[in-house]
């Protein structure tokens, strides 16, 4: 797999409010999300790396207690096993990757 052509990718609702095209290298999963103004993700952690990256809109995310707006041009990088939120301030887009891989399903 060289290329992957994300608008060919079946659309998944995950979390209401958050519809995402999803896919995987051999070390990485990403995630491609539309979010909609005031959907969110409740605080959780994994033991994967994972790093934000907000293309449009702003998202209110919460890293280890600290909050802060991330718009366009900002990324936020959650570290292995490290408690973070996220809400959605606005309707937007963001990329999402984590590292290893992610369990999908």
């Amino acid at each position: 797999m060289t290329f992957v052509d994300t608008s060919k990718l079946k659309v998944i609702e995950r979390k209401p409010g958050w519809h995402g095209r999803y896919f995987q290298s051999p070390s990485m999963t990403f995630a491609h999300y539309q979010f909609t103004k005031g959907s969110s993700i409740h605080e959780h952690f994994h033991p994967q790396e994972e790093v934000w990256q907000v293309i449009e809109g702003e998202l209110e995310m919460t890293v280890d207690g600290v909050t802060q707006v991330a718009g366009p041009g900002v990324a936020a990088v959650v570290l292995p096993n490290v408690p973070h939120s996220v809400k959605a301030m606005t309707d937007g887009k963001a990329i999402v990757v984590d590292y290893p891989l992610r369990e999908q399903g």
